[in-house]
């Protein structure tokens, strides 16, 4: 009778968790190690063969200027992103609570306005953007001009590329995060605040770092991979906006993937690029859960 209820649960597991496990072993599992394989190869989309050529992809990734340009570049923009967004999106969300104890309507509306650039096509705000940034007609320089400050070549300069595309990534990313905030902030107890105010933490800044930072610790931590994860894997506003340029000046990783695998047809060389951007990611990853997870409190 044991051995029959066993076999039933052992075949009930099978078909709950059995479907998922074979998607994830055909759709994610299986396509990883084939691109991890060819990634040790010089093969090339629709050749009949090809030659193991060993760590040949990944020296010429560290050492060919142009792949070296798209690690830094990359690199760069993930430790602009991050740090702004986060602070900017956390900002935002502790201000929109405060909003709305006295005004819910216009709460709401701050959350709608934030929320925008998630919710639109990432590729149709990046042409907004190249219409705003246009050196001659684009509204920025315009509005530079009436301040008398010089206006720029916001996409079309070496040294400022990256970092507009930068200032664009937050502008994308702080909306995601000011919702994941803002569900923090509101699993937090109101008698916590009323504790500290008896200890004598009567100030909205003393509140904050008692009560408001503390217990925001998994949210946190969450936004930190979540950030980490979209900003290394930047890809439709280089796509749309710069194509990589000027001279490679805002080549990143996931665009120089795309353009020697779909563009040149190098898989190999573009299956090593993939390696790279996965160890990248999965070492950020643990190394924030390892020193974050230390500093989190769990309600």
């Amino acid at each position: 009778m044991v051995g029959r209820r066993r076999i039933r649960e052992a075949l009930t597991d099978l078909l709950l968790a059995g479907p998922a496990t074979l998607a994830m072993l055909v759709l994610i599992f299986a396509p990883a190690l084939i691109v991890g394989v060819l990634s040790f190869t010089d093969y090339l989309f629709g050749a009949p063969d090809f030659n193991w050529v060993g760590f040949e992809n990944y020296r010429k990734l560290f050492t060919d200027e142009t792949g070296r340009r798209a690690v830094v570049n990359t690199l760069i923009y993930v430790a602009v992103v991050m740090p702004f967004s986060i602070m900017l999106s956390l900002a935002a969300a502790v201000g929109i609570q405060s909003v709305g104890r006295w005004n819910v309507w216009l709460a709401n509306f701050l959350r709608t306005a934030y929320f925008l650039p998630v919710a639109a096509t990432l590729v149709a705000m990046a042409t907004v953007w190249q219409m705003l940034l246009h050196p001659n007609l684009g509204l920025v320089n315009q509005v530079l001009a009436l301040v008398n400050l010089p206006g720029q070549e916001w996409l079309s300069d070496r040294s400022l590329v990256l970092f507009t595309l930068a200032v664009i990534g937050i502008w994308e990313t702080v909306g995601y995060n000011l919702i994941l905030f803002l569900a923090g902030l509101a699993t937090i107890p109101q008698s916590l605040y009323d504790a500290a105010e008896i200890d004598g933490a009567n100030r909205g800044w003393e509140k904050f770092w008692t009560v408001t930072w503390p217990m925001l610790g998994p949210t946190t931590l969450f936004v930190l991979v979540v950030t980490a994860t979209r900003s290394f894997r930047v890809f439709e506003t280089v796509a749309t906006l710069t194509n990589g340029g000027p001279g490679f000046a805002s080549d990143v990783l996931v665009f120089a993937m795309y353009r020697e695998g779909f563009v040149y047809f190098k898989a190999g060389y573009s299956g090593a690029i993939t390696m790279v951007f996965f160890f990248f990611i999965l070492t950020l990853t643990l190394t924030q859960l390892r020193i974050v997870e230390r500093k989190v409190h769990y309600q």
